[in-house]
């Protein structure tokens, strides 16, 4: 049984993969975008610097990193821009989801499992190439961190997932969720730490952030590659990045399920 249900949320991950790879035009377009970001980011955060120390644990090498390493990760996590759930509920196609066997938001993040790994090698890695090509960046020191980062990144997308899906599920209750939509995403955009590393933020703003699932969506991972938390810190930040992804999903499940209480199609 156990392996039946792996099987069907790999064929939702093979699915999710082939629909954003079957645009390579709109993927090298975004790659473009991606890069160009990149260097414009690299060199305003390196004006911080011109007189050398750090900020918040970041020296030049790793504020680069950082800059390289956010924008191959944007699309790769996904923090903004999704609305699909959204949509499927206000034109009613989730009655469709809903006489399926498998529970319409465990498939959605297979299915978004199979797009991250799409945007992470064709919008991921050649930017973070690129950058480190051109400027240098900094890299973890073995095996073990690698695979810290590895782990960081795979929580990170389902903690950008959950939260994804309770912003939609909020088409349950509003005529027009786009409000709430851009709320939400303007909140991840700045205490996920993508416009700036969130250590760069006045202390009480900093606490606010670390208070948050946020940066369990890209501070996190950035914050393990550039070896700004090592060793036993490494166990806690992904300890804390499981437990936001299992709080996030429970919220979002049971939202979802409450929705569905009150969900009207109309048909015909």
């Amino acid at each position: 049984m156990p392996l039946a249900f792996l099987r069907l949320d790999l064929e939702y991950a093979k699915r999710g993969y082939a629909r954003y790879a079957a645009y390579p035009a709109a993927t090298l377009a975004g790659l473009f975008t991606n890069t160009v970001f990149g260097f414009m980011r690299a060199f305003i955060l390196l004006a911080l610097f011109e007189g050398g120390g750090e900020i918040g644990g970041y020296d030049r090498a790793a504020t680069v990193t950082y800059a390289w390493l956010t924008q191959g990760l944007a699309a790769t996590i996904f923090i903004w821009g999704w609305q699909d759930l959204g949509l499927r509920i206000r034109t009613g196609d989730i009655a469709t989801d809903l006489i399926r066997p498998v529970h319409p938001l465990r498939a959605g993040l297979a299915f978004d499992v199979g797009r991250s790994l799409c945007h992470a090698i064709f919008r991921g890695v050649p930017p973070v190439v690129i950058g480190s090509l051109v400027f240098g960046i900094t890299t973890p020191s073995g095996p073990a961190v690698w695979l810290a980062f590895g782990l960081s990144c795979g929580l990170a997308i389902v903690v950008s997932y959950a939260f994804r899906a309770i912003y939609n599920v909020a088409s349950f209750w509003l005529l027009d969720w786009r409000g709430t939509t851009i709320l939400a995403i303007t909140a991840a955009n700045f205490f996920s730490g993508f416009v700036i590393p969130v250590a760069f933020f006045p202390l009480p703003l900093e606490a606010i952030a670390r208070a948050t699932p946020f940066p369990a969506m890209l501070q996190v991972p950035v914050d393990i590659f550039v070896g700004r938390v090592a060793g036993a810190e490494v166990v806690a930040a992904l300890a804390s990045q499981l437990a936001w992804a299992i709080l996030l999903l429970l919220a979002a499940t049971w939202l979802f399920d409450r929705g569905v209480r009150r969900l009207v199609v109309q048909g015909g």
